[in-house]
């Protein structure tokens, strides 16, 4: 067994602002890597700013980040970065700001390179990073990967290398307000990278304990996933929580065939990407161990797998061209890392199953 974790989390209210000093002490200038709106509306990125001003560590603000990030726009960071003369970055907002915040900081770290070596398979070194989420879903402020969009490939490819936050500050405040509609996209990715960290063979006591803790966790807020109840702050700090497990359980095992399939379907099919990995899920749960199987429903708090299906079929709808549903499959089954990282022989006759969507 093993557990690699190099991560400091604060995981409480108003922990921006508590843990201010240990977020300057990362450097004296700092790179704030954000999308265009959400964190000047949720106070993510005033609370950041308030922070860096307290402890006199200027900063330049990078707001360009879009959904799913391209490595042009990380490119287009890493300039700034460059002429700012950063020495850090703090990434904020949800996966895509916090991928593409690692990205940028091994850019940085290695200005004579082009946008190529993201894709070099050597241990890189980056800045320092600060990861403050604002989506209960990616779990990236404790991952190592980052998933960039490559327009060349027409799909979403991780940066090979693996660059871990230094810090992680995770307060469930600024998710108070997000539209529901996030809020499920976002939950069911979480719900997603626990599902996938149990059914994988690298999973291990290690991997279960913070996948079940988390599974626990998702399944104490259910109500608020399933109804537009507006969030309690307990709730609101619980789903953070459960998305901050779930990654730390995949940041130990990886992702698998679920996530594999989704890519192709949010780039070339526009679907955001936690609908896209939650639509699968539960026809890979069904091919699982019983044991297994029955465990994850339990601590999900999901009766059946109908349940489980009729779940996320009804707060996220989606319709998939077939053509492109046998495309994305038949890249899966070509893909040997993602294969191996299933607890089942995937064949052309299982592959149909899983996609039936």
């Amino acid at each position: 067994m093993k557990f690699y974790m190099p991560t400091k989390v604060y995981n409480e209210l108003d922990c921006v602002t508590k843990h201010s000093a240990e977020l300057s002490a990362l450097g004296t200038k700092a790179l704030i890597v954000t999308g265009r709106s959400s964190s000047k509306k949720n106070g993510s990125l005033d609370d950041v700013i308030a922070a860096l001003e307290t402890h006199r560590i200027p900063y330049a603000v990078f707001n360009e980040v879009e959904e799913n990030p391209s490595v042009e726009t990380v490119m287009k960071a890493r300039d700034l970065g460059l002429s700012s003369g950063a020495d850090f970055v703090i990434g904020i907002g949800g996966g895509s700001p916090l991928d593409a915040a690692k990205a940028i900081a091994v850019m940085l770290k290695n200005p004579d390179k082009d946008w190529r070596y993201l894709y070099v398979n050597t241990d890189a070194k980056a800045l320092p990073i600060a990861a403050v989420p604002t989506t209960c879903g990616t779990g990236s402020e404790v991952t190592g990967v980052a998933v960039l969009t490559r327009h060349d490939l027409k799909t979403k490819v991780s940066m090979t290398h693996r660059i871990f936050p230094t810090l992680a500050l995770v307060d469930g405040k600024y998710i108070m307000n997000t539209p529901h509609r996030i809020i499920v996209n976002t939950a069911i990715d979480a719900l997603s990278h626990l599902i996938e960290s149990v059914i994988n063979t690298l999973a291990d006591k290690y991997s279960d304990m913070v996948a079940f803790a988390g599974l626990n966790a998702w399944r104490e807020c259910k109500p608020f996933i399933e109804s537009e109840t507006p969030l309690t702050v307990e709730a609101a700090q619980k789903l953070m929580h459960a998305s901050t497990l779930a990654g730390m359980s995949i940041a130990q095992v990886g992702t698998t065939i679920p996530h594999a399939l989704s890519y192709m379907l949010t780039y070339q099919g526009n679907v955001p990407h936690g609908i896209a990995v939650g639509i699968f899920q539960a026809n890979y749960l069904s091919f699982a161990e019983e044991s297994r199987k029955a465990a994850v429903l339990q601590a999900a708090g999901f009766a059946s797998m109908d349940e489980l299906k009729g779940f996320i079929r009804t707060l996220a709808p989606v319709s998939v061209d077939k053509a492109l549903l046998e495309k994305t499959a038949q890249t899966v089954l070509n893909n040997p890392v993602k294969l191996r990282l299933c607890p089942y022989p995937i064949d052309n006759n299982v592959m149909a199953k899983l996609i039936e969507i």
